[in-house]
């Protein structure tokens, strides 16, 4: 199979717009994207589309890939819709890998969008909602926020974490989004206020909550056969790995590990030939704080129930072994569903260009992005290296 390369990526601010739509939005980052590619690139060169979106609100829920492209000016080029709620950005991304590496493409556009913030919160909750498990969760009201907690009280019960670890981890996102100029909360916070924030789902707090955000995110992928017409610059999709899993998490085993994310993780290792050591660079999916703290165990950057000495020793910070988030996170950066994990590819090939400014991490040249659906239903990673420095 052919390899396949990101030649540009774009997206809009993460936050509240109340004067965008979701197509104005995607045509936004559809724009950034085009200007981001460095010999430039003719829309007619497009060979197909893919976008993510859960479609919050019910705006648009047919033909909603064809909606956007179309505004933006693709006029016939085929275009799927992917929705695997909260890793439909991720998946979207990934079936463009897919599409140039079987040869049916030679250039993709891929990416995401969501609205989210022109609905009440008790409505917003509801859309959320459906993407747990419904006869047993959103039915008997239980919220994300209350799942998330569920998954919080088990890992503190089974390992010597505790809730200042998750506030730890908003301390060092907010850090990174306060840099971020795209970061829907782009401001820093104290231990003090991570800690003691009011209380959402016990033991979840306020900080430990990601925002739910409006913004849109694409980045356009090239084979190998056509890459050198658009960049000298070789951002390669080194390897992708995805896994679903049982929706509700009263059908799992254990509530303290994503099993998506760790087959997810390991076939993107095994596919690109690196492991969980050769990462320089972490963009993960912290919906909640927790699930950042869980992450760091699914993806291999530490053992079971180890993952808080991570945080304990500033491993995860910007200066640290393997910064993680340096976006912001969806904890400052946001969290429009559909653009998620697209925004976290734009901000990984950022990284490995060095061109994440403030943000950046010195010396990355392999970066992983890991985008989960649900609590845990559906996940998906990638791997991208920056061919340049790895063969130096």
């Amino acid at each position: 199979m052919r390899d396949v390369y990101v030649i540009g990526g774009g997206q809009t601010a993460f936050g509240a717009f109340p004067d965008e739509s979701y197509r104005s939005l995607f045509a936004t980052a559809y724009e950034r994207t085009l200007e981001a590619v460095p010999k430039g690139v003719d829309p007619d060169e497009i060979d197909e589309a893919v976008v993510g979106t859960l479609g919050v609100g019910g705006r648009q829920l047919g033909l909603s890939g064809p909606a956007v492209t179309e505004h933006v000016g693709l006029h016939g080029v085929p275009c799927s819709r992917i929705e695997n709620a909260c890793a439909a950005g991720g998946y979207a991304v990934r079936q463009a890998v897919q599409a140039i590496r079987s040869g049916m493409a030679d250039v993709v556009l891929a990416g995401g969008f969501e609205v989210m913030t022109d609905l009440s919160s008790d409505v917003t909750k509801y859309w959320l909602g459906v993407s747990g498990e419904t006869e047993w969760e959103r039915t008997t009201g239980t919220t994300f926020a209350g799942v998330y907690a569920q998954l919080a009280s088990a890992y503190f019960e089974a390992y010597d974490a505790t809730p200042e670890h998750l506030s730890r981890i908003a301390v060092k996102n907010h850090e990174n989004g306060a840099m971020n100029p795209k970061a829907h909360l782009g401001f820093p916070c104290s231990l003090e206020d991570a800690v003691d924030a009011p209380t959402v789902a016990d033991p979840l707090n306020l900080y430990h909550c990601c925002p739910t955000s409006d913004g849109a995110a694409t980045m356009l992928l090239a084979s190998e056969d056509v890459v050198g017409e658009y960049t000298d610059e070789r951002i390669r999709v080194a390897g992708v790995g995805a896994a679903s899993d049982r929706v509700g998490l009263a059908d799992r085993r254990s509530y303290t590990e994503i099993p998506a994310s760790r087959r997810a993780a390991q076939s993107a290792y095994d596919a690109s030939g690196y492991g969980a050591a050769d990462v320089d660079v972490a963009e993960v999916h912290d919906c909640f704080a927790i699930a950042e703290l869980v992450a760091y165990e699914d993806l291999g950057f530490a053992e079971r129930g180890e993952a808080h000495r991570l945080v304990e020793n500033g491993a995860t910070g910007l200066d640290g072994e393997l910064p993680v988030n340096p976006s912001g996170g969806l904890k400052s950066k946001g969290h429009p569903i559909g653009a998620t994990g697209a925004g976290q590819l734009v901000e990984l090939a950022d990284q490995l260009l060095g061109r994440a400014g403030d943000r950046q991490v010195d010396g990355a040249a392999v970066g992983l992005a890991h985008n989960v659906g649900g609590s845990g239903g559906a996940a998906v990673v990638h791997v991208l290296e920056d061919e340049r420095e790895v063969s130096a």
